[in-house]
């Protein structure tokens, strides 16, 4: 399993929010096909299927909670990565 299945696996079970490398999640993101921007501390992401943005920013080395609820709201909603 290479490190975006492991990351993405993380996210969906939601048991540590708090504990998802920032740089890990914004990989995650590219990986799924994601296009990234960058606007100041904002890091903002887009694909052509998915109605929604999703906008991070960095808590020191770590994603914000919510951030990565939402991130795995949207991969669930659009069965991203193969999840369900």
């Amino acid at each position: 399993m290479d490190k975006p299945d492991k990351i993405l696996q993380q996210v969906l079970e939601g048991r540590a929010d708090a504990n998802i490398r920032f740089d890990d999640l914004c990989g995650l993101l590219r990986h799924l096909g994601f296009e990234e921007r960058v606007r100041a501390s904002h890091h903002i992401f887009r694909r052509a299927d998915v109605v929604e943005r999703i906008t991070l920013q960095r808590d020191g080395s770590k994603a914000k909670p919510y951030q990565v609820r939402q991130v795995r709201s949207i991969i669930r909603k659009y069965s991203l990565g193969g999840s369900k």
